[in-house]
């Protein structure tokens, strides 16, 4: 009997930049085989199959899947196509969808795409990737061995606006808070510039979530937001951290990491940047653990995702209905 580890086939759609960083970390992988590559844009896809070796490809996503029947379906596409595609995977008979953050654009959305996924029972990943960073590593490392005491508060905050930034930010926050249940939220907000985004936004929001364990976490994101001086770009713009009772410890995802703790004796400091070369190996890596084994959930998996979705749409809730709004979430209410 051979001991050779199964390889699994993946189907991508979406052939932007985080596409085809999905493309080539499967690629390069010898547990996927790429089988099928989706985009509107003709040129592009034909320049991607070309590179990574691909003869089939296909502008219509749910035909390509309907025709290789992939293990995996991965897609980078923009947020207003989740539903539809995480459909054509459920319908495909996938065993993962991999997508891109924001999971969805509305509460009522992420209940249904869970709906699905779990009535199918397929795996699902979001790409919260940065965790894999040398810096985020290290942020974590420090938290969990005790070394600035007991946590009493973790937080994140970006100039970039919330369905850009802030599953990222809560993702990281309830990581470094061992993955601690919310219990409610209060949230505020401003500006209703970036309403006309494709990641449709407040121009500046904020909250503050309670959890379980007693931790408090304070988010922010947008224009207003506090900055990051010592990154130079937007994206990188990110602060997350843990403050504990002996010190504290966090990551600008642009800029390395830094601490206090009880032995350090003033301020500690290391590398690490944003890189998805680094980033996406690790990532793929354990789609193909999880598929082999299910106990070897995936860090990224789709439920933890979606609580932090909802922690997200929970602030936005607590915005409207000016007041203490709290978990798990029920429908919204109907659109008009």
């Amino acid at each position: 009997m051979s001991n050779t580890p199964k390889k699994y086939t993946v189907a991508i759609a979406g052939l932007g930049k985080r596409g085809t960083h999905h493309a080539e970390a499967f690629s390069q992988n010898p547990r996927f085989q790429l089988v099928g590559l989706c985009d509107i844009d003709q040129g592009r896809m034909e320049t991607a199959a070309k590179e990574l070796g691909v003869s089939y490809t296909n502008s219509d996503a749910a035909e390509m899947l309907a025709d290789t029947r992939p293990d995996i379906f991965a897609f980078c596409t923009l947020p207003t196509l989740r539903l539809e595609l995480i459909r054509a995977g459920v319908e495909a008979g996938v065993q993962l969808i991999a997508f891109e953050k924001p999971m969805a654009t509305s509460t009522n959305e992420a209940l249904e795409i869970m709906k699905l996924l779990r009535g199918a029972d397929i795996k699902s990943v979001i790409s919260y990737q940065h965790r894999y960073g040398q810096h985020y590593q290290k942020v974590k490392e420090i938290i969990a061995s005790g070394a600035i005491g007991r946590v009493h508060t973790v937080y994140g905050h970006a100039t970039g606006w919330m369905l850009h930034m802030m599953p990222h930010l809560i993702s990281y926050m309830r990581w470094y808070n061992d993955e601690a249940e919310a219990q409610w939220v209060v949230g505020q907000a401003a500006g209703k510039g970036k309403f006309e985004d494709i990641h449709s936004s407040p121009d500046y929001i904020a909250g503050l979530i309670q959890f379980e364990n007693g931790v408090r976490g304070i988010v922010e994101c947008g224009e207003g937001a506090p900055d990051v001086p010592e990154v130079d770009y937007w994206w990188r713009k990110c602060r997350i951290g843990a403050q504990g009772t002996e010190g504290f410890a966090e990551v600008l995802t642009g800029g390395g990491w830094r601490a206090i703790t009880r032995d350090s004796n003033g301020v500690i400091s290391g590398p690490g940047g944003m890189d998805y070369a680094h980033d996406m190996p690790p990532y793929v890596q354990q789609i193909a653990d999880w598929i082999d084994d299910p106990a070897q959930v995936h860090p990224c998996n789709g439920e933890s995702a979606f609580k932090g979705f909802q922690i997200m749409m929970a602030i936005c809730r607590s915005v409207v209905q000016r007041g203490r709004v709290v978990l798990p979430l029920g429908p919204g209410e109907p659109e008009l």
